[in-house]
């Protein structure tokens, strides 16, 4: 997460990766959770399994903003297990900026849109040829990222 955390803090954003146990996401969230205390005025995010621990926080705290990176939607090759790594988005009250690869195993990318429909505010980008990583489009996604935090005030 450095150089996500490195490229926002130039564009003028603080942030700071939070180090997240292995095992399930729901394990991880209270360690989360001690690392970025519920505040109305902070956004959390992550990549992967990062974001789907953030998001599960966000489904249970009220945060500015949640931005997620390459969402594991669903196992490679998966795609039934999509709903239920998507049944808590409905309870997420902030704004959601998404940004994934249209070639990413983890989130097809049809699915992905669909799935959206079920947050009251959410943006998706998608970047087509790139995989669960956007490390090819790192510098466009930390713009548009840097350009969503001022748009909702984080």
């Amino acid at each position: 997460m450095r150089p996500w955390t490195d490229g926002l803090a130039a564009r003028g954003f603080g942030a700071r990766p939070v180090q997240l146990p292995r095992g399930t996401a729901e394990r991880a969230v209270p360690v989360y959770r001690a690392a970025a205390e519920p505040d109305p005025a902070t956004v959390i995010g992550g990549q992967s399994f990062g974001g789907r621990v953030a998001s599960l926080l966000a489904a249970e705290e009220f945060f500015a903003g949640l931005v997620l990176l390459c969402y594991p939607l669903h196992r490679p090759g998966h795609p039934e297990t999509a709903e239920a790594r998507t049944a808590h988005w409905p309870r997420i009250g902030c704004p959601v900026l998404l940004l994934s690869g249209e070639s990413d195993p983890f989130a097809r990318v049809a699915l992905l849109r669909t799935s959206v429909s079920q947050l009251r505010d959410a943006e998706l980008v998608t970047y087509p040829g790139v995989g669960h990583g956007l490390n090819p489009v790192r510098e466009d996604a930390l713009d548009r990222i840097a350009a969503w935090l001022q748009r909702i005030g984080g």
